[in-house]
C-alpha cells in the first residue's frame, strides 16, 4: 500500500465504509467538516463565496444557502472580510498570520472567532489528487493563482486567547530550554510530552514512535494520575491506514474535539470551479474517518489530538492527545504552541540522530580506510586483514564474521559449523544480488535448515569464484507489549441484513514473544557493505594482476629459445588469449640430444589460468628429464610421462606432441630427415616442402590426452622430410574458433601457408599468424616452426 495520497482506487460517493476498505477511504475529500467551526470557500480575487458548510448560521448566523454567490463581505461584514482580505494578500506563508482574529455579528452579537486560512489551488492536471498539493509551494503551502481557491475556516474563540501565533515562541520558550538541555532521547521524549499536555489540557498525551513497518510504539507518556498506562505498548500499523499517515506528513496537526460529532456537509458537494469535492488537506476542520472516530470511541476516548513528527519530510512519529471526560477543543493558537513543539521534538530527534550517525560513520570511514590501506600488503592474506582488529566486525558488528577469499578462509566471532557456512554461502549467492541480508532466514530460506541460535540474520557480500564475505547474528528472542492483540484487528458485527467489519474493541495488554528474528541490519550497514564490495573487488583485481604478472614471467621464462643448429632453422611463437591474465597452458620445447638428434615438443594443458601455467611447467620439467639422454622414441617418451603424471598424482590433462629429428649419414647423402613423432590428442603436424606443396601428417588413429589413462598405448610415427621443407607443430588456438571447426581451421592453415610461400622462417611465421589470427584471439597459441636447411 503507498503511503502518498494518489488517485485511488478511492470508494465510489456514499459507499459505506468499514475496517475492510479502509484503507481506500478518500480522507483528503470527505465532503463534511467537523462542527466545531465553520468552512467558507472563496474564490480569488473577486472574493465570492463559493462554497459552504452547512452549519455556517451557527456561527456567522448566515444561513448556507444564502451565502453561496454571495460577496465575502455580504456574509461576514465588511470589516471582517477586509481583514480576510488583507492577510490573504500579504506576501509569505499565510499560516505565519493565522489565525486571523475577527469579530463577527451573530444576530446582533458580537462574537469572535479564529479564522483560519489557506489555499487549495486547482488545475486541469490535477484531477484526483489533493489540490493543495499543486502549484508553487510558499513556505510549505500553494500560493494564490489565477485559479486557487481561498478556504476559510471560522472557530469561535470561546474565552480569553492565551496568545497570539506570533509569540508562539515566548509560550514555549522554557521548553525549548528544557529540550537543549536533554542529554538522552528519553528525556527529549518526556520533555515535549509533560508540556504538551500542561499546555493543551488533555488526560494523557504519548509520544508514539514507528518502527520501519509502520507499527508503533509509545515511548513517552504523561497523563492523569488516575488513568493506566500506555507506555511501552506497540499498536500495529493497520490502526493508521496508510492514507492518514500521508496527511500527516502534509498537514502537521489534527484535533477531533467531540469524536461523537455529527459532520457538517459542504454545498455544494463538488467546488465549482473544478466538478470535484474540496481538498481539504490542509483543513483544520476536516472531518475524519468514521472508522477512526468508532475506534476512539472503542478505547474510552472522547476527544483526540495529534501532532505529527518528521524526520526529512516523512513521518517518524506522533504526539498523540487523549481526553476521556468529554470533548475538549483547545484554541487555535494553543495548538499551533503544540505544533511548535513537536517541531521542535522533530529537529532535535534529527539532530540527535545525526549527531550519533556522523560520529559511527566516521569510526566507520576510519577502519574501512585503514583495511583498504592494509589490504595493498600483498604479502599478507586478505582474509587475515579483514578478520583483524580493526577489521569487518568494526564495520559491521555481528556474533560471527565468515572471510573466504584467494583460497584462504577465516572467521571471527562464534564459530559456525562448515555445513552451515557453505549452505548461507550458496545461498546467497544465488538470490542475483551484490549484497544479500534478511533479519530472518528461517523465514525467508526454512529449506537451508539453519538453526536461528546460529545464524538468523545473515548479510552476505557474494564475490566472484565462489569468494566470500558472511556477517550473521543469531536470533533475538524478545517480547513485545500490545495494546490489544494485533492478530485480532476487527470485529463482525450485523447490521441489518449485512455483516460490517468494525475496530476491535479490546485494547487489554497482549504479550507476544517475537521469534526468528535477529537484530536488523541497518540502511547504513547495508550501504557501508556495498562500498566495502567494490573495495575487495579492487583488492582482488591488483592481487590478481600481481599473480597473473609472475604466472607470465615465470610462462615467458619457460619458454626458452631454441638452441642453434647449422643445419637447422627455427622461430618459436607464443601468443596469450586476448583475456586479462595473460598465462595458460600452452607450451613448447626444443633441445637436442647428446647423440645430436633434435627433440620438438608443443602442448597444451587443460584451462587457462595459473594453474594451468603451473601445470604446463610441471610437464615440460618432466618430459624434459625423461628424454633429454632417452633413445627410446617419442611414444616411450609419452608413456612414461604419462605413468609420472599418474604416480605423481598431478591431476592434469594435456595434449602433447613429442617429435624428434633425426638423420643418418644415409639419409644426409639422399638429403632427406627422418621426422619421428607421437601424438597425445595433439593436433597433427603440418610440413612445407621446398616446391611449396603443404601435407597434414595425419591419417593416423588419434591417442589418448595424457594424464586420462596411465599406461594407454602410444605409437611412433615416422616421415622423411625433404632438405629445405619447413615442420610446423602448433596448438589448437590456431586453427580453432568458436565460429569455425577444427577441420575447416586446418584447411586454411594448408592454404595459408602455401600462399606465404618458402621465405624467412622467421617471416614466414610472423606472416602466417597474421593471417590467421583475429585481432583479439580466443585462445592462447603456441608454435614451432623448423627449417631444415637444403642440401648444399
Amino acid at each position: 500500500m503507498t503511503d502518498q495520497l494518489q488517485s485511488g482506487p478511492w470508494l465510489a460517493p456514499g459507499e459505506p465504509v468499514d475496517l475492510g476498505n479502509c484503507e481506500r477511504e478518500p480522507i483528503h475529500v470527505p465532503g463534511s467538516i467537523q462542527p466545531r467551526g465553520v468552512l467558507l470557500a472563496v474564490s480569488e480575487p473577486d472574493m465570492v463565496v463559493r462554497q459552504v458548510s452547512r452549519n455556517l448560521a451557527d456561527v456567522v448566523g448566515v444561513a448556507w444557502d444564502a451565502a453561496l454567490g454571495r460577496p465575502l463581505a455580504e456574509v461576514l461584514g465588511v470589516v471582517p472580510a477586509q481583514a480576510v482580505a488583507r492577510s490573504a494578500s500579504a506576501f509569505g506563508d499565510l499560516r505565519e498570520r493565522n489565525p486571523v482574529e475577527l469579530i463577527v455579528d451573530c444576530d446582533g452579537t458580537p462574537c469572535p472567532v479564529d479564522a483560519i486560512l489557506h489555499r487549495a489551488a486547482h488545475s486541469p492536471e490535477t484531477v484526483g489528487l489533493p489540490l493543495a498539493d499543486t502549484g508553487p509551494p510558499v513556505g510549505g503551502l500553494p500560493a494564490a493563482t489565477p485559479s486557487s481557491t481561498l478556504v476559510i475556516e471560522l472557530e469561535p474563540a470561546y474565552g480569553p486567547r492565551p496568545f497570539s501565533f506570533p509569540n508562539t515562541y515566548q509560550a514555549v520558550r522554557g521548553t525549548i530550554s528544557e529540550l537543549n538541555r536533554a542529554t538522552s532521547l528519553q528525556e527529549l521524549y518526556d520533555i515535549t510530552a509533560e508540556a504538551v499536555r500542561t499546555m493543551t489540557g488533555f488526560d494523557r498525551v504519548m509520544v508514539y514512535r514507528y518502527d520501519p513497518d509502520y507499527n508503533g510504539e509509545v515511548v513517552a507518556e504523561a497523563k492523569a494520575p488516575e488513568l493506566n498506562s500506555f507506555l511501552g505498548l506497540h499498536y500495529p500499523a493497520s490502526d493508521i491506514p496508510a492514507q492518514a499517515r500521508a496527511l500527516y506528513e502534509k498537514n502537521w496537526i489534527r484535533l477531533i474535539s467531540d469524536v461523537t460529532y455529527t459532520p457538517a456537509p459542504l454545498e455544494p458537494v463538488d467546488l465549482p470551479a473544478t466538478g470535484r469535492p474540496l481538498d481539504l488537506t490542509y483543513s483544520t476542520l476536516r472531518s475524519v474517518s468514521p472508522i477512526h472516530c468508532e475506534y476512539l470511541q472503542n478505547m474510552g476516548v472522547r476527544a483526540s489530538m495529534s501532532i505529527s513528527l518528521l524526520r526529512d519530510d516523512r513521518l517518524w512519529g506522533l504526539i498523540a492527545c487523549h481526553h476521556y471526560s468529554g470533548p475538549h477543543a483547545p484554541p487555535y493558537a494553543t495548538r499551533a504552541a503544540a505544533e511548535f513543539l513537536g517541531s521542535t521534538l522533530s529537529l532535535r530527534l534529527v539532530d540527535r540522530a545525526e549527531d550519533e550517525e556522523h560520529r559511527r560513520a566516521l569510526q566507520v570511514r576510519s577502519t574501512m580506510a585503514w583495511l583498504t590501506a592494509a589490504a595493498l600488503d600483498e604479502d599478507r592474506p586478505l582474509a587475515e586483514t579483514l578478520l583483524g582488529r580493526p577489521g569487518l566486525l568494526d564495520v559491521v558488528p555481528a556474533d560471527s564474521l565468515v572471510v573466504s577469499l584467494q583460497g584462504n578462509t577465516g572467521t571471527a566471532g562464534v564459530p559456525l559449523p562448515a555445513d552451515v557456512v557453505t549452505a548461507l554461502a550458496e545461498w546467497a549467492a544465488g538470490q542475483g544480488h551484490d549484497v544479500v541480508s534478511t533479519d530472518r532466514l528461517p523465514l525467508v530460506a526454512p529449506q537451508l535448515g539453519v538453526p536461528a541460535d546460529l545464524a538468523c540474520g545473515v548479510l552476505a557480500l557474494p564475490l566472484p569464484e565462489g569468494q566470500f564475505v558472511l556477517w550473521t547474528r543469531a536470533e533475538q528472542v524478545h517480547s513485545v507489549d500490545w495494546g490489544g492483540d494485533p492478530h485480532n484487528k476487527a470485529i463482525a458485527e450485523r447490521e441489518g441484513d449485512t455483516i460490517r467489519l468494525s475496530p476491535r474493541r479490546s485494547f487489554d495488554r497482549w504479550r507476544e514473544v517475537v521469534r526468528n528474528r535477529s537484530e536488523p541490519w541497518s540502511p547504513a550497514q547495508l550501504a557501508e557493505t556495498g562500498d566495502l564490495r567494490a573495495n575487495l573487488l579492487e583488492a582482488l583485481y591488483a592481487r590478481s594482476r600481481r599473480v597473473a604478472r609472475a604466472a607470465v614471467t615465470l610462462q615467458r621464462s619457460l619458454l626458452s629459445e631454441p638452441p642453434h643448429a647449422d643445419h637447422l632453422g627455427f622461430a618459436v611463437r607464443y601468443v596469450p588469449a586476448a583475456r586479462e591474465a595473460q598465462v595458460g597452458g600452452d607450451w613448447y620445447d626444443v633441445f637436442q640430444q647428446p647423440d645430436g638428434s633434435t627433440m620438438l615438443v608443443i602442448g597444451d594443458v587443460v584451462g587457462h589460468d595459473t594453474e594451468a601455467a603451473a601445470c604446463m611447467g610441471q610437464l615440460r620439467g618432466l618430459l624434459r628429464g625423461i628424454a633429454y639422454d632417452s633413445a627410446e622414441g617419442p611414444a616411450a617418451v609419452l608413456g612414461r610421462l604419462d605413468r609420472a603424471i599418474d604416480g605423481l598424482q598431478l591431476r592434469t590433462v594435456a595434449t602433447v606432441l613429442v617429435a624428434r629429428l633425426e638423420q643418418t649419414g644415409e639419409e644426409s647423402e639422399r638429403g632427406v630427415t627422418r621426422l619421428r613423432w607421437s601424438n597425445a590428442g595433439h593436433p597433427p603436424p603440418v610440413v612445407l616442402a621446398p616446391d611449396g606443396q603443404v601435407q597434414v601428417l595425419s591419417g593416423h588413429r588419434p591417442e589418448l590426452l595424457l594424464g586420462v589413462q596411465a599406461g594407454a598405448a602410444r605409437s611412433d610415427h615416422v616421415a622423411t622430410v625433404e632438405r629445405g621443407s619447413t615442420v610446423l607443430l602448433y596448438t589448437d588456438g590456431l586453427v580453432e574458433r568458436r565460429d569455425q571447426v577444427f577441420d575447416v581451421g586446418v584447411e586454411r592453415l594448408v592454404a595459408e601457408l602455401a600462399a606465404v610461400g618458402s621465405g624467412d622462417v622467421e617471416g614466414l611465421v610472423d606472416e602466417l599468424l597474421g593471417r590467421l589470427l583475429p585481432e583479439r584471439n580466443e585462445d592462447d597459441v603456441a608454435l614451432i616452426a623448423v627449417r631444415l636447411a637444403p642440401q648444399r
